[in-house]
């Protein structure tokens, strides 16, 4: 027995299967399922992106506020 998903039983699971299968055929699955995994290929690196963005600028005020203690010690 298929455990539940989204509480939905073993008939709606193979009704859903059977639909798709109708709509897309055996051919175009395997393509969409590739799309798919692209897209969220994609979107994870998007992602990992936007967090190194995110950070550069905290390492950037870092090191810009290092260097002007080090320009106030010269400056000495």
């Amino acid at each position: 027995m298929i455990p539940c998903l989204f509480n939905l039983g073993t008939g709606e699971v193979i009704i859903i299967v059977v639909v798709i299968l109708l709509l897309f055929g055996a051919k175009r699955i395997p393509e969409l399922a590739r799309s798919v995994g692209k897209g969220i290929n994609s979107f994870k690196q998007g992602m990992n992106e936007v967090t190194t963005e995110i950070n550069k600028p905290a390492d950037d005020s870092s090191k810009s506020t290092s260097t002007s203690a080090d320009k106030e010690v010269d400056g000495k």
